[in-house]
């Protein structure tokens, strides 16, 4: 059958299974856009700006473990995609760009809106393709979708001159992608699984570190039956949070630069740690020679490069964590580690790291709080970056599997608002909650004019400071309060959200946030709440640049909490 190349990109990504793409049009994709009526299963939604686009597809992947895909037209279209896919690069996102590029003719000749967008890519794609021969079309979308979810999901992108698009070729999508270079391990080696669990069961103080791997692989059940089996406590990471439900007797929440401290002090003092799909990031490990000083290291990860990258490893073992932990939980003995679960709810009330002191201003803690107290756990929360981030990982709890998504190892601003739209596209029957810092909100606020034309119903929090918050408490605390270019004025986020279509309400006293938070939610649609919070409130714990993970700055205030601290079951 001949088609376009257009035509061929519709139907391949049809048999792939898309339903929705996120974009922007532009001169060298209107080919292709002027194609897609023809093809009613694909959904089209016009965002404001291309970085929308590719974090809409990072929200929409994330949620629904499916391929997100996002397009841009060549030059400033395709460039402006960059920040959106390296995002999904550094958290492992499966997303797929397709960009258009100047017709063949042009390339290399510096012709309007021509830039090398592979040559930009190729450090922050898992794969790339200028696509030159219109034959080669539907193997590379076949190839560039398999790359994308398989192994260690990332990004793929696509680009296609704008006369690839018009030119006929006959259409046959292949059955198979033939990459005799690219073969991921799954299974694990055996003799390290049985190495693993020989560790476990002879470890007095054993730890579980669990990462988004475990969320990728659907590793839940595989996980909890480690922990149990053979009582291991688990602290998570950031992208770890909600891969083991936080109101287990055994969860210790999360650990790291803003970790949990007596979570921290977990790692500290295991003599067994087993990290599942995780990468020791720095925001993790702090000062890395001194992390888990005791500990033999067991690093489970389906990425080769991971392992021995960042910490020493005593046992690595390579491949999908579902697959090893279903193998390694056959060969672990149920065991009792009593003192060591005493020892660690014994640091959990010496060092509480949750609880919310009274204050006459209003607090962020309580802010998130609450909406968790309204929701009660049942949302998916979406957010930016810095203090808002943090204290939305500390103060809602996650007992929902991929309950939690946010900008990992980017730390994008301007993140929360498109992900967050794409979740809820991707996901329409969940509640989605934004919580965005006033900084970052603005970065990528045009996409509430997306909101309101697809008639996406997410609930937005504004935690709003009037700073850049995170950044000005490193000014606090490390620049004797030289507070350069974090003052942030701003402009009334309620008259904004009416100006697009959208009902909000600015929330100053503690008594105004429960109704505020139950009207967003009664409200059929998109509903923006701005909290006015107390301008330089700082997240704790913390852990100070340079210091071990161990060296935690805790809340300097013990005050009177008025929410209890997370407590043993």
């Amino acid at each position: 059958m001949k088609m376009t190349g257009a035509q061929i990109i519709c139907e391949s990504l049809v048999k792939e299974g898309v339903e929705v793409i996120f974009g922007i049009l532009g001169g060298a994709v209107l080919p292709l856009y002027d194609t897609l009526p023809q093809y009613p299963k694909l959904r089209h939604i016009l965002v404001r700006h291309e970085q929308g686009a590719a974090h809409a597809a990072d929200g929409y992947a994330r949620a629904t473990g499916k391929v997100g895909v996002c397009m841009a037209t060549s030059g400033p279209g395709a460039a402006n995609l960059v920040t959106g896919i390296a995002n999904a690069y550094l958290d492992s996102v499966p997303i797929v760009a397709i960009t258009g590029q100047v017709a063949r003719p042009f390339i290399g000749k510096d012709a309007f809106q021509e830039i090398d967008i592979t040559g930009i890519t190729l450090p922050i794609t898992k794969h790339n393709y200028l696509v030159l021969d219109v034959d080669s079309l539907a193997r590379v979308i076949k190839e560039a979708f398999y790359l994308a979810r398989s192994g260690r999901p990332g990004p793929v992108l696509i680009d296609v001159p704008r006369d690839v698009f018009t030119e006929p070729a006959e259409f046959s999508y292949p059955s198979r992608v033939n990459l005799p270079g690219y073969k991921p391990t799954l299974q694990g080696h055996p003799a390290q699984i049985k190495k693993t669990a020989k560790l476990i069961n002879e470890a007095q103080r054993p730890l579980i570190i669990a990462g988004r791997g475990v969320i990728i692989s659907g590793a839940y059940a595989e996980l909890k039956q480690l922990a149990e089996t053979a009582q291991v406590p688990v602290v998570t990471t950031l992208l770890g949070i909600s891969c083991f439900p936080e109101g287990h007797v055994l969860s210790l929440g999360m650990l790291g630069m803003h970790g949990m401290a007596y979570a921290n002090m977990a790692v500290n003092a295991a003599d067994v740690i087993i990290a599942i799909g995780m990468r020791f990031d720095d925001r993790a490990t702090a000062k890395v020679s001194a992390f888990a000083p005791h500990a033999r290291i067991i690093h489970i990860d389906i990425d080769p490069a991971e392992i021995g990258k960042n910490v020493r490893v005593d046992v690595p073992i390579v491949g999908d964590v579902k697959i090893i932990l279903n193998a390694l939980n056959k060969l672990i003995v149920s065991t009792e580690h009593i003192g060591w679960v005493q020892q660690l709810d014994d640091w959990r009330r010496e060092h509480p790291s949750t609880v919310i002191r009274d204050s006459q201003g209003l607090l962020p803690q309580f802010v998130i709080r609450q909406i968790y107290e309204v929701t009660q756990g049942e949302a998916t929360i979406v957010t930016g970056v810095g203090q808002n981030q943090m204290w939305a990982a500390h103060y809602y709890w996650y007992n929902r599997p991929n309950s939690l998504i946010s900008s990992g190892g980017l730390g994008t601003m301007g993140f929360e608002l498109p992900a967050a739209m794409g979740a809820k596209i991707g996901c329409p029957e969940d509640t989605v909650w934004c919580i965005a810092g006033d900084g970052g909100f603005q970065m990528t606020i045009q996409e509430l004019a997306t909101i309101v034309q697809e008639k996406v119903a997410v609930k937005i929090a504004i935690i709003n400071n009037g700073y850049l918050g995170m950044v000005r408490q490193w000014q606090e605390l490390f620049y004797e309060r030289r507070y350069v270019a974090t003052p942030l004025s701003g402009p009334d986020f309620v008259k904004i959200a009416e100006a697009y279509g959208i009902p909000g309400l600015k929330v100053r006293h503690k008594e105004e946030v429960i109704p505020a938070i139950e009207q967003a939610m009664a409200h059929q649609g998109p509903f923006l709440i701005d909290f006015v919070v107390e301008p330089e409130e700082n997240v704790y714990p913390m852990v100070p640049p340079g210091a071990s993970i161990a060296e935690i700055l805790e809340e300097p205030k013990k005050e009177v909490a008025i929410w209890p601290q997370r407590s043993t079951p």
